[in-house]
């Protein structure tokens, strides 16, 4: 919980706090179909194990951007995301080079929704990915851990206090602890706004990029009026799907950047964290 009284204090300190770098790894690159896998190994060169990191530059930038699996979980299905990715020319069947193609819905992982996700007049208006300010999406803003065993409601809201002129916000939920997005099955017991919840964020907050930790802002309950409530402005940007494990909360230049598809309501974003 961010306190008022305390915010200058809290936040000098978190802004001097060391953290840890972590390296990872990932499976191995989705094989030809059709064919045997392609992908390098330690056996066939010792040299050349890539290295997968979510934490660099000495621990100052986090990535907060989940790695686009077939297993990732997508919404409202139970297997996942499934087969996305494939090499649709082989340097070993004699192309000349490695070319990959891939298809996905707009709102996979780590992605960003504009207006016209959920308002029909602004998606044949135009507001799409691409009309989305950059100036909301890059900025300083905080992390903070909302308190568990519910969704975001008024209450909670109020709860928070957090403060005028704080313009982004990443909520990290019970979502992150029961590892929600590392499940390919989707969860509707996911946490998220409430109605109640969106509006007192928009009538009392100055909140204009909101970040939570699982593939939609809203509770499943209330799914379409919580992103009617948030969208409603033009003025707010959603992130969903972020990985924010392990990240201390506190204050962060926050950046994410979706791609640039005029016509789309959604586009995967990649998201990091710089302390």
């Amino acid at each position: 919980m961010v306190k008022t009284k305390s915010m200058t204090s809290l936040l000098l300190l978190l802004l001097l706090s060391p953290l840890s770098t972590v390296t990872s790894s990932s499976a191995a690159y989705p094989t030809i179909p059709g064919t045997t896998d392609t992908s390098v190994s330690a056996s066939q060169d010792s040299k050349l194990i890539p290295i997968r990191r979510e934490v660099y530059g000495d621990g100052r930038i986090f990535d907060i951007t989940h790695k686009y699996r077939s297993d990732l979980p997508s919404f409202a299905k139970e297997n996942g995301l499934g087969k996305f990715l494939w090499l649709r020319e082989s340097m070993k069947n004699g192309s000349s080079a490695n070319i990959s193609e891939m298809k996905l819905i707009t709102h996979t992982g780590t992605h960003v929704d504009a207006p016209g996700h959920y308002h029909d007049h602004y998606f044949d208006a135009g507001f799409d990915v691409d009309t989305l300010d950059l100036e909301v999406l890059n900025g300083p803003g905080l992390l903070i851990d909302v308190p568990r065993g519910t969704n975001i409601t008024a209450e909670v809201m109020k709860s928070l206090r957090i403060p005028k002129g704080v313009r982004r916000v990443l909520f990290r939920t019970e979502n992150t602890d029961r590892r929600l997005m590392f499940k390919n099955q989707f969860d509707t017991s996911f946490v998220g706004f409430t109605t109640d919840g969106a509006k007192w964020l928009v009538e009392n907050t100055d909140i204009k990029l909101i970040g939570i930790d699982y593939l939609a802002v809203a509770a499943w309950s209330d799914v379409v009026p919580g992103h009617l409530v948030l969208l409603e402005s033009r003025e707010i940007i959603i992130v969903e799907g972020l990985k924010l494990d392990d990240i201390q909360p506190g204050v962060y230049s926050i950046h994410c950047l979706p791609l640039r598809i005029p016509g789309a309501e959604g586009s995967p974003t990649r998201c990091i964290l710089i302390k």
